[in-house]
């Protein structure tokens, strides 16, 4: 197999050379067909995330074809195309496990993260955390499903079911989620970096009611707001727009620090929480509904052996929607 691999923070990923890996019991080989590039993948590219496991191969929003099993491995068969997201594996047996909060496993493990990832033509998986994703539409189009899709999907469901929402950083999350709320009858309010009026443009096209600069105030105030750039100078922007008894959940892995702000924006009852990872049946459900919305997802495609030039790009914030790579 051939991967990207990262093998110091901060240092290009070094196109690599690798046995093919042997799934142990309970779990499957995948041949990528195509892996999204995430702003996670970038956290963990930059030294933001503290704990990698080096040297790792990056990357969690995998398409696949299952290509060998391992013992015991039930309900899945070889030729069969699934999804590996960021949740790679739980203890089972943690309070959390126990009281289906899995994403807060005391002992988890991470694609692209402390196991390796998509960033290759063939991946590991643990079985039972692997999405079957049918035959019905194109590997590179499901793969920011995977991610932004899903962590997407955990927070709009946190953000409650309010009506009008503001979503923060317009990018792979944000232009998927803003077609689910769509689909479910809320008013879109797009946030977009200062001075980036193509993202704006684009949020407009999907459908946003209103789109602007992310330190605008919005024509009304919001029920929710999400905030999937990972600018901690938002958090007090985002109570300020939001109103009584609103709530702002922040999306992120990761996030600059939080400036300190008056008590005033949070009083009236207003929320901010926070989304950590996602569940299996996170998974399950947006993946069944997604067919049915009929999310179209924004991609620009790189070969395998560009990662760092996609890395590159959503770093700038070069392109809208997602970066894909082909093996």
């Amino acid at each position: 197999m051939w991967a990207m691999v990262l093998k110091a923070l901060r240092s290009p990923l070094e196109y690599t050379q690798l046995p093919d890996p042997i799934p142990d019991p309970g779990q499957i080989r995948v041949r990528v067909t195509a892996c999204g590039v995430c702003r996670t993948d970038l956290h963990v590219v930059d030294g933001e995330l503290s704990e990698p496991h080096l040297p790792i191969v990056p990357g969690h929003e995998i398409v696949g074809r299952i290509d060998a099993l391992g013992a015991g491995v039930e309900g899945l068969r070889l030729g069969e195309r699934v999804g590996i997201p960021w949740l790679g594996h739980t203890c089972g047996v943690c309070s959390y496990c126990q009281t289906d909060h899995e994403n807060l496993c005391d002992a988890p493990t991470f694609t692209g993260y402390t196991r390796n990832g998509g960033y290759a033509t063939a991946a590991l998986a643990d079985a039972r955390y692997v999405f079957p994703l049918g035959e019905d539409g194109d590997d590179v189009a499901l793969a920011p499903l995977l991610c932004a899709g899903l962590i997407g999907w955990r927070s709009l469901t946190m953000a409650g079911e309010g009506k009008r929402l503001g979503l923060y950083g317009f990018g792979a999350a944000a232009h998927i989620i803003a077609q689910v709320a769509l689909w479910q009858g809320r008013k879109v309010f797009a946030f977009a970096r200062p001075g980036d009026l193509a993202s704006q443009a684009f949020a407009r096209q999907l459908g946003a009611t209103w789109a602007g600069d992310s330190m605008e105030q919005p024509p009304e105030p919001l029920d929710a707001a999400i905030l999937f750039a990972p600018v901690g100078a938002l958090v007090p922007q985002a109570l300020k727009v939001v109103r009584k008894g609103g709530r702002v959940v922040c999306a992120g892995i990761h996030m600059s620090d939080i400036p300190a702000f008056p008590y005033s924006l949070l009083w009236e009852e207003r929320q901010l929480v926070s989304v950590a990872n996602l569940t299996r049946k996170d998974g399950l459900d947006f993946l069944a509904l997604a067919p049915k919305i009929g999310i179209r997802t924004e991609t620009t495609i790189y070969p395998l052996g560009d990662a760092n030039q996609a890395l590159a790009d959503l770093r700038a914030g070069r392109f809208d929607g997602a970066a894909v790579l082909i093996p």
